[in-house]
């Protein structure tokens, strides 16, 4: 069988997504809130967001890592499909933006789910893997700062347990992986990564077109 040539064009998005799950309200009124923000773009999708959720709940996630939290959106997507029991390890660097995610923490009743510390990642995961706690979790979500993204990879599966999966969200970069004339900083380090990743053999991994593309890797 040849590879398909389907592309989702506007009556097939919407098709889609009718049959995705109503947004729980909590969700919709964060989204409203952080698109008036500037870098509004940066939040992922209710689509990818049940992607997560399916992924979380296939391989019975309870600790996981979220490498950029921004408004809280992914976060809050990921406790929610947490059993009780389930911790993030949510690292940003920005006050700001995080207090906004606090709030609807919050009124989710799922702060007490979230260890989120203020800092640069890279730090944060280096400190605790240095605490011994390599192999210790189930799942990690990668997406921050792009040039920074190998370096989260590694530290994430280190961190991950076999089985385990990672989540790297804006894998296609708007199409810019694929344009060649396109040799800007934050391409250039996507595009290494996914090719990195495609020959790594500590994982099983595919670039999913969902959303901005999210390069999921199980570790073997």
């Amino acid at each position: 069988m040849t590879r398909s040539s389907l592309r989702i064009d506007e009556p097939l998005d919407a098709y889609v997504s009718a049959l995705l799950p109503e947004e729980p309200a909590v969700l919709v009124r964060l989204r409203e809130e952080t698109s008036r923000l500037e870098g509004a773009r940066m939040q992922i999708g209710w689509d990818q967001a049940r992607f997560m959720t399916l992924l979380l709940r296939c391989i019975g996630a309870r600790n996981t890592i979220e490498v950029g939290v921004f408004t809280g959106y992914s976060t809050l997507v990921t406790a929610l499909a947490l059993p009780d029991s389930g911790r993030i390890l949510a690292c940003d660097i920005n006050r700001e933006w995080t207090n906004i995610a606090l709030q609807y923490w919050r009124e989710a009743d799922v702060v007490d789910k979230i260890d989120l510390r203020i800092g640069p990642a890279a730090d944060t995961l280096h400190d605790i893997l240095a605490d011994s706690k390599e192999a210790s979790y189930d799942f990690a979500f990668i997406d921050a700062d792009k040039t920074g993204y190998d370096g989260y990879y590694e530290r994430c599966l280190a961190l991950l347990r076999p089985g385990g999966v990672i989540m790297i969200d804006n894998a296609l970069w708007g199409g810019s992986v694929a344009n060649s004339a396109d040799h800007s900083e934050d391409t250039r380090a996507i595009r290494a990564l996914n090719e990195k990743i495609s020959r790594d053999n500590r994982v099983e991994a595919y670039l999913a077109p969902v959303g901005d593309g999210v390069y999921v890797a199980w570790k073997r």
